[in-house]
C-alpha cells in the first residue's frame, strides 16, 4: 500500500511538467560514512557538500539494507534498485562454486583492453544479473540517451553504467591513462586520447601535499601507529613530497592522494564535453564515482588527519564540478544525487577495547581441523570469503556427511574464533534467530547461485586481518558501514531534509519515476516520495 501511494505521489509530481533534465549526474563517494558530512561541516564551502543542504534535499537516515557492504555490490545496488540477492554482485570478488576459482565482479575474459595492454582491464558488466537505471533510460528513449560511467576503479565505472552504456572509463595505474574495453568500443575516442596526452597524474604528483588549513584546525593526531605510510616512508605525517613518492612507485599512486579526486573531476568534465552529454533532445546520464576516499580510508582510517584534509579538498572539487554544471547547463537543468557505496569501521586500535581482527584463513584452517577430527574426512571447507563458508560437496556426498552435522560441529567450537558472533546455514536465513535487522541484511546480500553454504557474522567493530597493518575496511551489517549520505539537488528538487529511513535500492526507482522510464528489471526499492509531497498549508 505504501509503495502504491509513493508511486501515485511521484506520478502526480512528474505529470505537472513534461520537461526533463538535460543531464542526470549520479555521484558515488567510495567509502563515505554519513558522519563525514557533519564532522567536517564547519569547514566545508558553501558550494560543495553544503550546497545540497542549502539548495537541495537531504535524506539524513539513508542506509544499506544488505551485507556485505563492499564497493562492487554498493555501486551495483545504487543503480539497479535492488540488492546482491537479485543483482548477483555479492562481493568485489567471490568464490565460484562450479570452477573452484575466485571471480572478480567486473571480469570478462571475452573482451580485450582498450587504451592499455594491461590484462586487468578485460572488464564488463556481464556478471551483473539485472539492468540499471541507465539501461532503462536508454530503452525508454529508443537508445537516444547517452549513458557513461567514470571512475578511477573499473568496477566504480562499469557497474553503474550498466549493460547498454555508451561507455565506461577507468584509470589504469600502470599506464597512467583512462582506459576501457572492447565491450564498449574498439578504440579510445579522440577526446580520451587527448585527455591522456596531458599526463595530468604526473602534473598532480609534481608537488607537495600539505594541509589545506592551518594545522590547529585539525584535531587529529598526525602520527599514530594505525596508519599505513606511503611506500618508502617510515611515518604517515605531513607534509608529503608527492614527487619523491612517485619516483619510488609510479603515477598510479595519484589514486591514493587527494588529487585522485581532482583527476576524477577533470575526466568527468572532459566526458561531458567529449560526449556532448546534455546537448541531446533527451536526458543523458553520467555516473561518477570518487574512488580515492576508499584507497585513502583503507590506508589511514576514518579518524586520520589525511582523511580530514582529503574530504575538505573533495568538497572543493565538488564545488568546481557544480560550478561547471551551473555555467554549462544551469543547475535547474541538471539532476544531481550523491551517495556512497559503503561506510567504514573505526580502526580497532583507535577504539582500544572489544574490537580486533578476525582472519578468514585462520577460520578456514581451524574449522577444517575441527571437522577432520569429528568426521575423519576432508577437507570439508573449500573456501571462506566475504564471511561465507563454501563446503566441499564432493567429499560430503561421497561420505554422506550432512550440512546440519557440519553446522552443529562448527557451532560447538565457534566461541574459539575471535570476533565471530555466530554461524548458520544459509538455507536457514529465512528463519534466522539473530537480531532481526542483521538477519534481514544478511538475507538481502545472499544470492543462492553464488553465495556460500554457511554464513558467519562478525562482532561489531571487528574487521578482517588484511587491515592488520593499519587503516580500516568495511563489509559488515552494522551502522558504521550501512549509514551513508543521500543528497539530491537540481532539476525539480525542493529544499528540505527528512529523517525518515530510506534505503539504497530506493534511488533507482526514484530516478525512474522522475524521468518517466521503467525502473530496472530487478528493482525491489521504493521511490522516495517525500521530496515530491505538496507543502502542507495551515
Amino acid at each position: 500500500m505504501k509503495f502504491l501511494l509513493a508511486i501515485c505521489i511521484l506520478l502526480c509530481a512528474v505529470q505537472k511538467s513534461f520537461s526533463q533534465p538535460k543531464l542526470v549526474v549520479g555521484i558515488v563517494v567510495d567509502q563515505m560514512r554519513y558522519d563525514y558530512l557533519t564532522k567536517y561541516n564547519g569547514q566545508y564551502t558553501e558550494g560543495g557538500f553544503k550546497r545540497f543542504y542549502s539548495k537541495g534535499f537531504v535524506y539524513a537516515n539513508h542506509n544499506y539494507n544488505y551485507s556485505p557492504t563492499l564497493t562492487g555490490p554498493g555501486h551495483a545496488s545504487v543503480y539497479t534498485g535492488t540488492t546482491p540477492a537479485i543483482n548477483g554482485i555479492i562481493g568485489n570478488e567471490w568464490y565460484n562454486k562450479i570452477n573452484k576459482k575466485d571471480v572478480y565482479c567486473a571480469e570478462d575474459f571475452s573482451v580485450q583492453p582498450v587504451g592499455t595492454d594491461n590484462s586487468e582491464s578485460k572488464r564488463s558488466p556481464v556478471l551483473m544479473n539485472t539492468t540499471t537505471i541507465g539501461d532503462q533510460l536508454r530503452f525508454h528513449t529508443s537508445m537516444q540517451s547517452k549513458v557513461v560511467g567514470v571512475a578511477l576503479k573499473d568496477r566504480g565505472a562499469i557497474l553503474p553504467a550498466g549493460h547498454r552504456a555508451n561507455g565506461a572509463f577507468w584509470f589504469d595505474g600502470k599506464s597512467g591513462n583512462f582506459v576501457t574495453s572492447t565491450y564498449y568500443m574498439p578504440q579510445l575516442p579522440e577526446w580520451v586520447q587527448q585527455f591522456n596526452e596531458k599526463k595530468l597524474p604526473g602534473q598532480y604528483l609534481n608537488q607537495q601535499w600539505n594541509l589545506l588549513l592551518p594545522a590547529d584546525k585539525y584535531p587529529e593526531t598526525d602520527d599514530v601507529l594505525y596508519e599505513i605510510p606511503y611506500r618508502s616512508l617510515s611515518k604517515a605525517v605531513f607534509p608529503y613530497d608527492l614527487k619523491k613518492l612517485a619516483e619510488n612507485t609510479s603515477s598510479g599512486i595519484v589514486v591514493s592522494t587527494p588529487f585522485g579526486n581532482t583527476l576524477t573531476v577533470d575526466f568527468a568534465i572532459a566526458t561531458i564535453e567529449g560526449e556532448n552529454l546534455g546537448s541531446n533532445k533527451v536526458t543523458d546520464m553520467l555516473a561518477v564515482s570518487f574512488s580515492t576516499p576508499d584507497y585513502m580510508g583503507h590506508q589511514f582510517g576514518p579518524h586520520s588527519r589525511e582523511i580530514h584534509d582529503m574530504y575538505l579538498r573533495l568538497d572543493l572539487e565538488l564545488k568546481r564540478f557544480f560550478d561547471y554544471l551551473d555555467k554549462k547547463f544551469g543547475m535547474d537543468n541538471v539532476l544531481v544525487f550523491l551517495t556512497a557505496d559503503h561506510g567504514a569501521a573505526d580502526v580497532p586500535a583507535f577504539v582500544k577495547s572489544n574490537t580486533g581482527y578476525y582472519s578468514e584463513n585462520k577460520i578456514q584452517n581451524y574449522l577444517n581441523d575441527v571437522l577432520q577430527k569429528k568426521f575423519r574426512k576432508g577437507p570439508l571447507i573449500e573456501n571462506v570469503s566475504n564471511l561465507q563458508i563454501f563446503l566441499n560437496h564432493s567429499v560430503m556426498e561421497k561420505f554422506k556427511i550432512d550440512e546440519e552435522d557440519i553446522l552443529q560441529t562448527c557451532k560447538q567450537n565457534i566461541d574459539s574464533l575471535s570476533g565471530i558472533y555466530g554461524i548458520m546455514l544459509a538455507s536457514d536465513l529465512g528463519e534466522c534467530s539473530w537480531v532481526s535487522k542483521e538477519c534481514e541484511l544478511l538475507k538481502n546480500g545472499y544470492n543462492p547461485k553464488r553465495s556460500g553454504d554457511l554464513i558467519l557474522m562478525a562482532q561489531p567493530g571487528w574487521i578482517g586481518d588484511y587491515s592488520l597493518r593499519g587503516g580500516t575496511t568495511h563489509g559488515s551489517p552494522f551502522v558504521y558501514d550501512t549509514h551513508v549520505p543521500m543528497l539530491w539537488m537540481g532539476w525539480k528538487i525542493p529544499h528540505g531534509i527528512s529523517y525518515q529511513r530510506t534505503e539504497i535500492p530506493d534511488i533507482a526507482p526514484t530516478l525512474a519515476m522522475m524521468l518517466g522510464c521503467s525502473a530496472p528489471n530487478g528493482t525491489t526499492g521504493t521511490p522516495m516520495a517525500l521530496m515530491f509531497e505538496e507543502p502542507k498549508t495551515k
